[in-house]
């Protein structure tokens, strides 16, 4: 995709052209007029001085850099979202960028090569320590699990070191040489067992080693997820840190005071097979974890420190207070957390009906929708009342109209996205994979080989499709139902996300038109059911080729445990993917 923006010299005046190395990414345009919406207010409220804090509910601390707070009602909905001003003016200068349909027609001989391979972002230089502060049942390996899978998304190596896990681990170890197995009931947290108290504090600093020695050897962003409920035990962490050129070091509380939210989390922690609570009832799991909380509540201190960085998130997403936060990085991760909720919500994904290109074969263009196509169109809309009740939803599409007419008789408010837009075929848009192995072997096979890096000339690869769908991603976590009538390659980029799916797996996981894939995310996952509409229409996925540089196989997903598949009829064997 052809794009040309106005850029930033970095003196935040956005009229002037980027320095010398190219034009400004979509993000960084993103965090430059996220500086200026800031600028305007009301989204932000600065604290110069200190409140009172106690030892139990957070509020606002002093710091030598202004502390920022953000509530569910300050942040401009639409600013970022859908139809909002970042995207319409995303929209309006990637206008040139969209293609008509057009006959296929053998490429011109003077090209030769059709792209290249993109290499993988170097960020060796990064290297953050994320440590989670809370008690238990307050959202913090929810948050932390949620980060991990949108870095790595993001192809940030992340890692989190959980100390509750190498306490077992290690308990386990010793259990199988000496015979006997230890018991850590609630009385192994009581800040009065002195010799527990000592065996936690060398579980706390060993797992932080294990995290240090993993970023030396290259990772990005490494996730202490333990309680650190005291200032002690904080001031441990800073002190070993600080020993590190180059860490930065990031605290990240999970508070809550919500009884439904804290509830849900004491029940999913007893009833999902949590090793601590093996061959062991219901109700004396839930009594032991209980008291469990109340000895780390005896001794919880809230993150006050004015010298540390760090982010609060109240009832996962309600209240967002951060501290000290500075780079790239660091400010793309209280962005993504601001935007988390645990409303529940569905989020229905479906391919366009099949369309003319479909049928011939074709790749890209801008296509109307063939006869079977339309007849998609007309049953969609009962399908989703059908699931979804008399709950309200949004449908978004891309620009290209085989969307837009797919969802042309839904009953619900529409927006169109050009970030959902297609993968850019570049000059190969409108020719079937034939005529590219015809024309171009070489390239056709280097795609075949890695097609997740694999740029076609003058258009994209499905690593440059994630890059450009960050924003959408954004919006998902934070809006409720969503319908996604999208393409391909877009739907393969989203589910792949919310399934924390391999960059390998990606570019070939099946997403079948004339089907309806419905996720329901929950705390550590998604739900997923599948709905075959009984129309035919062309089967258009390619499977990976044998001798492919990756060893994993084609996704025929669903590829989790819970997913259901709804098969109402089959359908016709022909045609190609993208």
């Amino acid at each position: 995709m052809s794009e040309h923006h106005e850029g930033t010299d970095g003196t935040g005046d956005p009229t002037k052209k980027a320095a010398a190395g190219g034009q400004p990414t979509f993000l960084e345009r993103v965090d430059s007029a996220l500086e200026l919406e800031i600028s305007r207010g009301p989204i932000v409220n600065t604290v110069q001085s200190p409140d009172d804090i106690s030892s139990t509910k957070p509020t606002t601390s002093s710091t030598d850099a202004p502390e920022i707070k953000l509530s569910g009602g300050n942040l401009r909905p639409g600013f970022f979202g859908a139809g909002g001003s970042m995207m319409r003016k995303f929209d309006e200068s990637t206008l040139q960028s969209r293609k008509a349909s057009r006959p296929s027609s053998p490429p011109p001989p003077a090209i030769v090569g059709i792209g290249n391979k993109v290499a993988r972002p170097d960020y060796s230089e990064e290297k953050i320590v994320l440590a989670m502060v809370g008690l238990p049942a307050r959202g913090k390996s929810y948050l932390s699990n949620k980060l991990t899978r949108y870095l790595q998304w993001l192809e940030y190596d992340v890692k989190v070191f959980n100390v509750g896990n190498l306490r077992r681990s290690k308990a386990k170890s010793r259990a199988t040489k000496t015979g006997k197995k230890e018991v850590h009931s609630a009385n192994f947290f009581s800040n009065q067992n002195d010799e527990a108290t000592r065996q936690r504090e060398i579980l706390a600093e060993e797992s932080l080693e294990m995290l240090i020695a993993w970023l030396h050897e290259g990772g990005n962003v490494a996730i202490h997820d333990a309680t650190n409920s005291t200032k002690a035990r904080r001031a441990k962490i800073e002190k070993r840190v600080s020993r590190e050129p180059n860490f930065s070091l990031i605290f990240l509380e999970s508070w809550c005071d919500d009884p439904d939210i804290i509830a849900a989390n004491v029940d999913l922690k007893v009833s999902a097979g949590d090793p601590d609570y093996m061959n062991m009832s219901r109700e004396v799991a839930r009594a032991d974890f209980l008291a469990r909380i109340k000895q780390y509540e005896a001794v919880y201190e809230t993150v006050t420190e004015p010298h540390l960085s760090y982010m609060r998130i109240a009832n996962v997403g309600s209240q967002v207070t951060v501290g000290r936060i500075h780079g790239y990085l660091q400010s793309r991760i209280a962005f993504y957390l601001m935007n988390l909720h645990l409303k529940p919500r569905a989020i229905f994904m479906s391919r366009h009906g099949e369309s003319v290109y479909n049928v011939e074969g074709k790749i890209g263009g801008d296509a109307p929708l063939s006869p079977r196509g339309l007849q998609y169109a007309t049953a969609l809309p009962n399908l989703i009342k059908d699931n979804l009740g008399d709950a309200t939803l949004t449908v978004w599409t891309s620009t290209l109209q085989r969307t837009i007419q797919t969802a042309q008789y839904l009953p619900f408010t529409k927006l169109t996205w050009k970030s959902l837009d297609e993968l850019d075929a570049g000059v190969c848009d409108g020719m079937t994979y034939e005529e590219i192995e015809e024309a171009y072997p070489e390239d056709f096979a280097n795609r075949d080989d890695d097609k997740f890096n694999y740029r076609y000339r003058g258009g994209e690869s499905y690593r440059d499709v994630v890059v450009r769908l960050e924003p959408v991603i954004m919006e998902l976590e934070r809006q409720d139902n969503i319908l996604i009538v999208g393409h391909q390659a877009i739907l393969r980029c989203l589910y792949a996300y919310f399934h924390n799916l391999p960059q390998d797996d990606l570019p070939y996981i099946k997403i079948p038109l004339h089907t309806v894939i419905k996720l329901t995310p929950k705390a550590y996952g998604c739900d997923e059911e599948r709905y075959k509409v009984p129309i035919d229409a062309v089967d258009t996925h390619r499977p990976k080729p044998t001798g492919s540089s990756s060893a994993h196989a084609t996704l025929d997903v669903p590829i989790n445990s819970t997913a259901r598949q709804f098969e109402v009829a089959g359908t016709a064997n022909s045609g190609i993917a993208k």
